[in-house]
Parts: C-alpha cells; sequence; structure tokens
C-alpha cells in the first residue's frame, strides 16, 4: 500500500490516480498511457523511482520514501502555450510546500545568494523549488504529440521528502533534514489540490501572465548576481526578472540586457566568480 491519494479539491475536479511503492519513471508512465488514448487528468505518484530523470536528460536519484508524481494532461491549447506549464507547476509545487514547511525568515539562499522573497520555499528559474536556499524538489516536462495533432503533456514533480541525493555540485535538503516530518503521500495530497487552483488560473495559456505573477513573488535571486552556463559559454550579470514569457532576464556585465530560454543557473558567491 503507497497510502497515495488525492485531495479533496483534486478528487471533486475529476482527477484520477495510481499510486506505485516503486517504479521506473512517473514521466514514462504517464506518456505510455497517453499513447494508449488516455484523456488526461490522471496522476501517477510512486515512492520511489529506479530510472528517473532530470532536466537534460540526467539521472534524477529517489530513495525510497520521497515522492516521485507526473501529471498528464492534454491541453486544449498550442505547444508553446504548453511550454509554460512548468510555471504553473513551480506555482502549485510552492504553494503545497509552503503549507507543510513552517514559515520563517531565510537568510541565505542558493549559492550564497541572499533570499529576497521572505519565505523559506523559493522557486529558481527553471524548474527548482528552494527550501533554506538548497534545493528541495525539480520538475521536469515532456511532451509527446498525439494522432488527432494535440500534444500529451507529463509534468513530473520529483520532492525530497525522506532524504535529498549525495555529491551533488548545488546544496540540497529534504523535509526531515528540515525537521518536517510530512511523508510523500501528504506532500502530494497536498500538491493534487494546489494544481487544480493553478491550473485553473491559468486557462490554457490565456492566463499566463497571472501565473508569472505569483512565480515572481516566490523567485529566488531576483536583484542578485547571476551566471548562467549555456554548454560551456558562462553569461554574468544582474537577474533582473522573469519576463512575459517566461524567459530569464539578465542585465549583463556590459549593461546589455539578455533574455536566456535555457541554461545552468547560479546565484552569489558562484556567479560572481571568475576563475
Amino acid at each position: 500500500m503507497t497510502g497515495f491519494s488525492l485531495g479533496p479539491t483534486a478528487r471533486a475536479a475529476g482527477y484520477r490516480l495510481r499510486g506505485y511503492d516503486s517504479i521506473g519513471s512517473t514521466n514514462s508512465e504517464a506518456l505510455v498511457a497517453a499513447a494508449a488514448g488516455d484523456a488526461g487528468g490522471l496522476w501517477f505518484a510512486a515512492l520511489q523511482q529506479t530510472a528517473g530523470r532530470g532536466r537534460r536528460g540526467r539521472q534524477w536519484e529517489s530513495p525510497h520514501g520521497n515522492l516521485a508524481a507526473t501529471l498528464l494532461i492534454v491541453p486544449d491549447s498550442d505547444p508553446t502555450a504548453a511550454a509554460t506549464l512548468g510555471f504553473v507547476a513551480g506555482v502549485s509545487l510552492n504553494r503545497a510546500l509552503s503549507k507543510i514547511l513552517p514559515n520563517g525568515l531565510v537568510k541565505i539562499g542558493i549559492d550564497g545568494a541572499d533570499s529576497l522573497n521572505g519565505g523559506r520555499i523559493a522557486l529558481k528559474w527553471p524548474n527548482d523549488v528552494l527550501a533554506d536556499g538548497a534545493k528541495l524538489a525539480g520538475i521536469l516536462l515532456e511532451a509527446s504529440k498525439l494522432p488527432d495533432g494535440r500534444h500529451a503533456v507529463a509534468i513530473g514533480f520529483g520532492v525530497n521528502a525522506v532524504a535529498a541525493p549525495e555529491g551533488l555540485p548545488y546544496p540540497a535538503t529534504s523535509l526531515t533534514a528540515l525537521g518536517v516530518r510530512r511523508d510523500a503521500a501528504a506532500v502530494f495530497e497536498a500538491l493534487s489540490d494546489a494544481w487544480v487552483e493553478t491550473f485553473g488560473l491559468w486557462d490554457d495559456g490565456r492566463g499566463i501572465g497571472d501565473v508569472l505573477k505569483h512565480w515572481r513573488a516566490s523567485a529566488a535571486g531576483i536583484g542578485a548576481p547571476v551566471a548562467v552556463n549555456q554548454n560551456g559559454e558562462v553569461l554574468r550579470g544582474i537577474f533582473e526578472t522573469i519576463d512575459d514569457d517566461g524567459r530569464l532576464i539578465v542585465r549583463s556585465d556590459d549593461n546589455r540586457r539578455i533574455a536566456i530560454t535555457a541554461g545552468d543557473v547560479h546565484f552569489g558567491a558562484t556567479a560572481s566568480a571568475r576563475s
């Protein structure tokens, strides 16, 4: 028994759930369901992934007891709008975790950057969720084209409920390390309900501006030094904002305003280092 259940808001909205103790990849299962004709609105949740993956094909470690969850949806929007669902996912996860994690002032953020949003949970562009400046969760979107021309989207969430992976090149944490005794099932229930609210705000892409306002309000590092690594090329400057297309806006050292669509982001001391 996994203990997973949908929150009351998600149940009322008609979402469905498949729960697992261990699985290869919740995203893979969602895409298989899409190929088999599932109409979407289906969650896959597991206590462990044995073949999880992160952004750019990186391996996503998932010790037993952490949360791996994927929502399959088939949105009535074009692929460009569907790509912004990552921000819906970030806001949803931020809301869920903020209810679980007791609030308090954050004195330091990722890589030494001061936190500017006043809460313990912060969103790191493009797809991470931080707690007290360390990575607590990640998000991965994958899409596949259906025979009718629409795109199925698998929105994957990985949350370090009981343990964080070791040996990473950045700080990572877990709910247990933060002193919070809430299991993966409790996180999932909160997430499933938070998703319904934020997805309704998104409104098939028409409300992305409102979603981005919420995302910016919880963003880590705005106003701080930032370094963006794009395939070995590093751009340094000041993180100004996220624009209405979801791009990272950097004021470069030579005072250019540059829009970034992809890259690995570092703040604070790491961003300032020139070596």
